[in-house]
């Protein structure tokens, strides 16, 4: 009987990755396709992006409104399908510290790399939109340490992000970098951060990882400046996270589909565009369908065979 040698845990994979000085660039991932995509593209980690799980799986706007549930069955489906590790967007930890230890069992248990969790008081918003709030910098302590106490696996990834700038102004953000550290978060998430000196402020003050939000990646927004990877990895950075760029392609690629068939219902006419839409084979690659017919042959009788891809067994 041949035993099989168990594969390193996600966490243990992205701790290895962090370790290793690797400059991380985690694009925001929200179902399958998204996490397929960014592995395929050769991106060594992934983050889910809660705001954009809220926007396409709930249809809601990222104000606070999705569960705890609700947020960990999505993130266990993307962890599980994919080979990279991913993180997962755990918002403020669903209440108070307590909460927090709950919520990381949780993510860890769905096989979760590692966890965002942030100070921004219940019910919590993007970062990037106006009237954020924020918990006393003592209550986010007691919650960064009650992370670090539930997980299982050392090598979970407890990611304390802070909304601070924009509330609090840049020495609150380092006071409060400072505590998170103390108690024991891996790594630090300014989030809205505004210019190159501050995050670099930060990352001298840290003395952990840092990991900065550069939201759409290849495009502008007025909250963050548009930084390149390369210049990011110079200010002492070690991972970004692109949480708004692949739901927006697939918002514009989605809507462009969409207007080529409106054209076709309102003229009447076939409109060809293989520009806009990939083929069925496209998504027959990233799903994995090659594989899971060599598993049915390998596993299914013979009849079944027959019965499903006929006498010649061809799949």
């Amino acid at each position: 009987m041949t035993r099989s040698t168990a594969l390193p845990s996600a966490a243990a994979r992205l701790r290895e990755l962090i370790s290793s000085g690797t400059f991380l660039v985690a694009p925001g991932v929200y179902d399958g396709y998204s996490v397929r995509l960014t592995e395929a593209a050769g991106f060594c980690c992934a983050a889910t992006s809660g705001a954009a799980i809220a926007n396409a799986v709930l249809g809601i706007e990222d104000v606070g409104l999705m569960g705890l549930a609700e947020n960990v069955a999505q993130c266990r489906a993307i962890a599980r399908a994919v080979s990279i590790p991913v993180t997962a967007d755990a918002d403020n930890g669903y209440g108070n510290p307590m909460n927090a230890w709950y919520t990381t069992r949780m993510f860890e248990d769905a096989g979760l790399a590692g966890m965002n969790i942030e100070d921004q008081a219940s019910p919590k918003r993007c970062g990037h939109m106006p009237g954020k709030a924020l918990v006393g910098k003592a209550e986010m302590v007691k919650k960064i340490e009650a992370a670090c106490m539930a997980r299982r696996d050392d090598d979970f990834v407890v990611i304390a992000r802070t909304d601070a700038l924009a509330v609090e102004g840049l020495d609150a953000t380092l006071e409060r970098v400072r505590a998170y550290v103390a108690a024991g978060a891996d790594m630090i998430f300014p989030d809205a951060v505004g210019s190159e000196d501050v995050i670099a402020r930060i990352v001298e003050t840290a003395g952990v990882p840092v990991s900065i939000n550069m939201g759409f990646g290849i495009r502008a927004r007025p909250t963050t400046p548009l930084i390149s990877p390369r210049r990011l990895k110079e200010l002492g950075v070690r991972r970004i996270s692109l949480p708004r760029m692949l739901p927006a392609a697939a918002i514009m690629g989605m809507r462009s589909a969409l207007a080529a068939m409106k054209q076709s219902v309102d003229t009447g006419e076939t409109v060809e565009r293989p520009d806009l839409l990939v083929g069925i084979d496209d998504i027959w690659s990233l799903m994995g369908f090659p594989a899971m017919q060599a598993l049915e042959r390998s596993l299914l009788t013979t009849d079944a065979l027959e019965e499903r891809y006929g006498a010649g067994n061809e799949a």
